[in-house]
């Protein structure tokens, strides 16, 4: 009896924050979400590939900021003045690690049943499945669930992981 789980706990709901990338509808679990904020200033990053933005000084803590956009190999996200910065915190290889993305706009905290999410296709997406949780149902659209903490566990990130970043005065 092998029934597809995407719920962390026994509890049959998890709450997703919603967010816009292009004309999709994303969301992450908000047991990652840190925080939301404002798009402000970046500091590049030299050698970075293109998906990594630069980093922001978050309360003392350097902080990478990632174009979830770029990283699916869609162009560059639009920043608008609705654009913000997601902190999410992820663990990788047993590590708590702090990250940025790049959102073209925040919408809302959504509740989502666990009947109500379907696994990834397997054939249609832009994005590669191995990143994907699922698509859950809302009443008129889907939504497309990210496993963030694959989509940040990446070669690219370990290579900021390595890298020294300069210090700012």
């Amino acid at each position: 009896m092998s029934s597809f789980n995407p719920a962390t706990a026994t509890d049959t709901r998890q709450q997703y924050l919603t967010f816009t990338l292009g004309e999709a509808l994303f969301a992450v679990g908000t047991l990652n979400v840190r925080e939301i904020i404002e798009y402000g200033h970046l500091t590049p990053v030299p050698l970075m590939p293109p998906s990594i933005l630069g980093v922001i000084n978050l309360r003392g803590g350097v902080v990478p900021i990632l174009d979830l956009r770029q990283r699916f190999g869609q162009g560059a996200t639009q920043v608008s003045r609705r654009s913000c910065i997601v902190i999410l915190e992820v663990q990788r290889s047993g590590i708590d690690q702090v990250i940025g993305i790049v959102v073209e706009a925040v919408n809302a905290v959504l509740e989502i049943p666990e009947q109500d999410i379907e696994p990834p296709p397997s054939f249609g997406s832009q994005i590669p499945t191995d990143f994907l949780i699922g698509m859950g149902k809302l009443d008129t659209r889907l939504v497309v669930l990210l496993d963030i903490g694959r989509v940040l566990s990446l070669d690219d990130l370990q290579l900021l992981a390595g890298r020294e970043l300069p210090e700012s005065a």
